[in-house]
């Protein structure tokens, strides 16, 4: 899905859609990335103790899905975009074995600014929904 060009602010609009991207979960990316952030609580990455715990098994760690989300829009918007804010909300877990199904729409583009709206859902409902904003070329912002 990567974008080799970055979009241009005149070429996006409310209501365009993001193409859909499949991200796997495995057990792998989710203690990849717990590590990668430094986030060494144990129900990412000791399935035991996830479970003692009441999960059902090891789950994605917030940073990790901001991480998935940033790469969604950023690949869609191209090398130049400049992403200046991610707020996300989490819903249900990533568990290894699902797939999360990530979504966005353009919601509001004022000034070379672009606000999408999105959303990574799995077999068990959302996991992720928010809003990122970032900064197209050619407007001046």
């Amino acid at each position: 899905m990567s974008n080799p060009r970055t979009l241009q602010a005149g070429e996006v609009a409310p209501g365009d859609e993001l193409p859909v991207l499949d991200v796997p979960v495995t057990a792998t990316s989710i203690v990849a990335g717990a590590i990668a952030s430094r986030d060494y609580q144990d129900v990412h990455h000791d399935r035991d103790l996830a479970v003692a715990r009441g999960s059902k098994d090891v789950f994605m760690n917030i940073l990790t899905t901001n991480g998935y989300v940033g790469r969604y829009v950023t690949d869609w918007a191209g090398p130049e975009a400049v992403v200046r804010s991610i707020d996300i909300r989490l819903g249900a877990p990533n568990y290894p074995g699902d797939s999360m199904r990530m979504s966005g729409q353009v919601a509001e583009v004022e000034s070379g600014v672009v606000t999408v709206s999105v959303r990574g859902a799995n077999s068990l409902g959302d996991h992720v929904s928010g809003t990122v904003v970032l900064e197209l070329p050619g407007e001046a912002a």
